[in-house]
């Protein structure tokens, strides 16, 4: 199966807010030029042929204003027409305006935001008055027929909080994604929020037993994604996935890097748009041959581990932000996803077992009646949806 191509556009890193654990500048950071955009379409005309996902990311790409994406949407979508591209924006929405809302509701771009649970925890750790803010965006957003769905952090802290969060986002009918709080390369103190592995895991299995007890009433797409993963043994997130060469996000000036995370750090340039590099020549950059050091850390590190196929090692960038950019290790976090990705195959395969043989009634790994859910039913909703 092949990687989905993707392009993430970060018009600034400024962003408004200041959560605590996060990286992002202040608000007065340079705005991508309507002629940076140019350049990305015309080093993308020849780049390669797949279909194209481009995620408007950041800081905060709605400082950016109205009129950026009146010209960029347009700009991209009929210039890259032979690449049928799709359209994302990650955004906190305390931005979001009417005429913003107008112009992505004709491209109908999804939206991903951030709420980190219920107002009191959201805000001890975005800061206060953040749930207020984006929430007012959510109504606008909302109001102009845009989908939007919610990133949930766990911290340290926050994970304590868990059985809340998850009430808060039941109760709302908001769909959870979570990411869980991670050092960072940009942080003097990098684990002072950060999730450790083992809390990590823990917090998945309770999401899983979350997204079985109440099947009908949340949905958890982690949970989604990692079953996914078991049953086609692909990854099809970019953790869990070879992202190099599939994806490069592009920074304010035209900088080329292999992900946001590592935007506005001069060492992780892998080339600029105004020069169109090809393939070739963004692999043959310091990032690059960095980016294929981790590949192959994981091809021999976890040659022996049974969900390599579809885990490889997970993040590269989380991977290397403890060791100060160096290949040395696989994501700290293998320890979590070796625990809820043994605990998926351990329920499936005990679900297989417990089934009727084929022919003799029933549906493989179904449920008895009035039982609980297990993994073949919450693969049947993915299926369905």
């Amino acid at each position: 199966m092949k990687n989905p191509f993707h392009i993430m556009l970060i018009p600034t890193l400024g962003c408004p807010s200041n959560c605590s654990y996060c990286w992002s500048s202040e608000e007065g950071s340079p705005i991508m030029s309507i002629d940076t955009v140019r350049d990305v379409v015309r080093w993308l005309k020849d780049f390669r042929n797949d279909r194209v996902t481009f995620t408007f990311h950041g800081g905060e790409p709605l400082l950016a204003g109205a009129d950026f994406y009146r010209q960029a949407l347009p700009l991209i979508a009929g210039e890259l027409s032979h690449l049928t591209p799709d359209f994302a924006l990650q955004t906190n929405l305390w931005r979001m305006t009417p005429e913003i809302a107008e112009v992505l509701a004709e491209y109908h771009v999804p939206i991903g935001s951030s709420i980190d649970g219920p107002r009191e925890i959201n805000d001890r750790q975005r800061g206060d008055g953040y749930f207020e803010k984006t929430m007012r965006g959510y109504e606008i957003a909302r109001a102009h027929g845009l989908s939007v769905r919610f990133i949930c952090t766990f911290t340290k802290e926050s994970v304590e909080h868990r059985e809340a969060i998850v009430e808060f986002f039941r109760k709302n009918g908001f769909v959870l994604k979570l990411h869980p709080a991670l050092p960072s390369l940009r942080d003097s103190n990098p684990e002072r929020w950060a999730l450790a592995p083992e809390k990590y895991g823990d917090l998945l299995v309770y999401l899983l037993d979350q997204a079985l007890d109440h099947i009908d009433e949340v949905e958890i797409m982690n949970i989604n994604d990692l079953v996914r993963c078991v049953f086609t043994r692909h990854g099809n997130v970019c953790t869990f996935a070879d992202c190099m060469g599939s994806t490069f996000a592009v920074g304010p000036d035209g900088s080329i890097y292999p992900c946001y995370r590592f935007v506005g750090m001069p060492e992780y340039v892998m080339g600029n748009v105004a020069d169109c590099p090809g393939p070739e020549d963004l692999a043959a950059s310091d990032a690059g041959k960095l980016m294929q050091g981790f590949k192959d850390y994981v091809d021999q590190a976890c040659a022996d581990c049974r969900h390599i196929r579809y885990c490889r090692g997970g993040c590269p960038y989380n991977a290397i932000a403890p060791t100060g950019g160096k290949v040395a290790g696989v994501d700290p976090h293998c320890i979590a996803y070796k625990r809820i990705f043994d605990e998926i195959g351990d329920r499936l395969d005990a679900e297989m077992f417990a089934s009727p043989p084929m022919g003799m009634g029933g549906f493989p790994g179904q449920p008895k009646r009035g039982a609980r859910p297990g993994i073949m039913s919450l693969m049947q909703r993915i299926v369905a949806r």
